[in-house]
């Protein structure tokens, strides 16, 4: 066992510029200072100590070590003003269990606390933290070094939204999940065959609740144990990338929860959030709101964000939740929040946060992606900053995504009476970067598969959902799909169940997922699909006015004049023929993809192949397609040169 005299203090590798920094919120790789190091003072190997814990009277580490013992290993503190504790002890090496004794200067409180900055955490749910280091070789040179062009906002981009633990299991292994490096393969593998361009992981980092999928986040610094080390964590993403898939991370910056060894309460005071509960509980999820106006804690949520970026090579962030940043008032009663200084409902503290955020990780890292989850109208979410926008890329479209789930749930005899729920979205599409998202949150909680929403017998609903895909591949604005819903899952999202893989026995599911891989290959093969998404010159509308057959028809335009793709919906299960569609140019247009082909499930109908242009005017376009329009289906034609 060792003793107290085991720990040298005034062996830090915490400057005073650090702490200049950290104090004044700009600090944002502070996973490199704060938390448990491995490292060696004056020849001997040991691990430094360091935590902020400003309103501590007194700090000890306790582990397996000193049998948990709280007064033989005394952190010191820095300086007068940081308020972080430190001290290095030798003889300790990767693997030591460890959490921190914080004795309060108030209220006489004592409580174990797990690092906040810890980088590796026990299985839930135990609750310690670990001493690990970062080592690894990558292997995604090419990857890195061509991340610009591949995430470009001009490129294709379509994401498999995954969550690992209910992705595959291994029934015959008592139904437990994969691992990470066991994930690596068969998702690679998956992805690839799929055609999607990047996957998007719901959040992996450390949590305390399996239930909450990942969104009650209290190891902003740990990819979970659950499924491995940091280093296989690491393996995933390397393989993902050595593969050609781009990965994003589902992040938490907006709430985390209360557990006791937590972040909450850290010090015997509200230090990581508000103590009003007005400003820092949140109502609907029962959990602690950061305090965005405090320097250090901006320090803390910004070096988590750069952490996966730096240490993991994560392409992209999804930020969770922004809405409820972003407002005071968000989901509060009259009477149970608290206006900003001006009498307002907007989080001044926040919107300065998620600004300073943004700008910070894309001087850091210019190829990476910031997608926000922001379910309002607030302006500007994915503009720069210097004109006064949030600094996010992209923004998911929540309004496309509701207005066209009603749709689609609708009997095809009354959706003429809906027309504008499927329209509407074009009105507002250029407004923002926008990311069209069919996500894990449309398939739980009672609200059915996706393939569950669509209206009809069984044959319908198959249709409806090849047509839904098609008019979202179609729709400007890049892609995402939960996993599960690329066939056509028939039960709602259970995370802890796999998937129904088994369902692809059958030919409609496999004739879905079929549909898929051909709406993904398309998209990524077609310039005019995906070069000019957020432009209005990449959009234009044929005929939006055919609300009493439920037909529409558009035109996607890449920068090429003549790289044009025209788009025809037919929303209900009438066959139509001869139906006219203006064009802009004459020849021969190819059809290159029609949901109802044999292949994908359908009845097999379609225009054999292409049409040509007649001389005819139609739609105020000099020329016009006389075309077969199957029953519930998308068709994309493309002018031959």
């Amino acid at each position: 066992m060792q003793t107290q005299d085991a720990i040298i203090h005034g062996a830090s590798h915490i400057t005073d510029h650090d702490v200049y920094f950290f104090k004044e919120g700009n600090h944002f790789k502070l996973y490199n200072k704060l938390g448990s190091h491995l490292t060696e003072v004056n020849g001997v190997k040991g691990v430094h100590f360091a935590v902020w814990a400003p309103n501590a009277e007194e700090v000890s580490v306790i582990g397996e070590f000193n049998s948990w013992k709280t007064d033989t290993h005394k952190l010191s503190v820095r300086d007068d003003w940081s308020g972080i504790w430190e001290g290095f002890m030798p003889g300790l090496g990767a693997g030591t269990l460890y959490k921190y004794h914080i004795k309060s200067r108030y209220h006489g409180y004592c409580v174990q606390k797990g690092d906040p900055f810890a980088i590796r955490w026990e299985v839930p749910p135990r609750t310690a933290s670990m001493v690990w280091d970062l080592d690894y070789k990558w292997n995604d040179l090419d990857w890195m070094e061509g991340r610009l062009h591949r995430n470009s906002l001009k490129g294709p981009i379509s994401i498999y939204e995954v969550h690992i633990g209910s992705w595959r299991r291994v029934p015959e292994e008592n139904n437990r999940h994969l691992n990470y490096r066991e994930f690596a393969h068969q998702l690679s593998d998956y992805v690839k065959e799929m055609g999607f361009t990047h996957v998007e992981l719901l959040p992996i980092m450390e949590h305390p609740f399996y239930g909450s999928w990942g969104y009650q986040t209290l190891g902003y610094f740990a990819p979970t144990s659950r499924y491995g080390t940091p280093q296989d964590f690491m393996y995933l993403v390397d393989h993902l990338h050595q593969n050609g898939i781009g990965v994003i991370l589902d992040w938490v910056p907006s709430h985390f929860p209360s557990d006791e060894y937590g972040l909450a309460y850290f010090d015997g005071t509200h230090l990581f959030e508000h103590s009003d509960p007005k400003k820092g509980f949140h109502p609907d999820w029962g959990s602690n709101i950061f305090n965005y106006g405090r320097n250090e804690v901006r320090s803390f949520l910004i070096s988590s964000a750069m952490h996966w970026l730096d240490k993991y090579h994560i392409d992209g962030l999804r930020v969770d939740a922004v809405a409820s940043m972003l407002y005071l008032d968000y989901s509060r009663k009259e009477g149970e929040w608290i206006p900003n200084e001006y009498g307002g409902r907007e989080n001044i503290d926040a919107i300065s946060f998620l600004k300073r955020m943004n700008e910070a990780l894309y001087q850091e890292y210019p190829d990476i992606q910031m997608f926000a989850e922001e379910s309002t109208a607030w302006p500007m979410v994915s503009k720069p900053t210097h004109i006064g926008g949030l600094g996010f890329s992209m923004k998911w479209n929540m309004g496309w995504m509701h207005d066209t789930l009603k749709y689609f749930s609708k009997d095809p005899i009354h959706r003429k009476y809906y027309h504008n729920q499927l329209t509407f979205s074009i009105w507002y599409a250029f407004t923002e970067n926008f990311l069209l998202p069919l996500s894990h949150d449309e398939v739980v909680h009672g609200k059915g598969s996706l393939l569950g929403k669509m209206s009809g017998d069984e044959w319908q609903r198959f249709a409806n959902l090849r047509l839904l895909y098609g008019y979202m591949y179609g729709h400007p604005g890049k892609k995402l799909l939960f996993m599960g819903c690329e066939w056509g899952q028939v039960k709602e999202w259970a995370h802890d169940e796999s998937l129904e893989w088994h369902v692809l026995q059958y030919p409609r599911h496999r004739g879905m997922q079929t549909w898929v891989k051909d709406l993904n290959r398309i998209y990524r093969s077609e310039t005019a699909l995906h070069q000019a998404d957020f432009e209005n010159a990449g959009f234009e509308w044929i005929d939006f006015h055919d609300w009493e057959d439920s037909v529409i028809s558009f035109i996607r335009k890449g920068r090429d004049a003549n790289d044009i793709i025209l788009v025809v919906c037919n929303l209900t299960p009438v066959f139509r023929t001869e139906y006219r569609v203006g064009v802009p140019v004459d020849g021969y247009w190819k059809e290159l993809l029609n949901s109802d082909a044999v292949e994908y499930g359908g009845g097999g109908k379609g225009n054999l192949g292409g049409v040509h242009a007649d001389h005819a005017t139609s739609h105020k376009r000099p020329y016009s397609l006389r075309l077969t329009l199957p029953p519930l289906s998308v068709c994309f034609f493309k002018k031959s040169s």
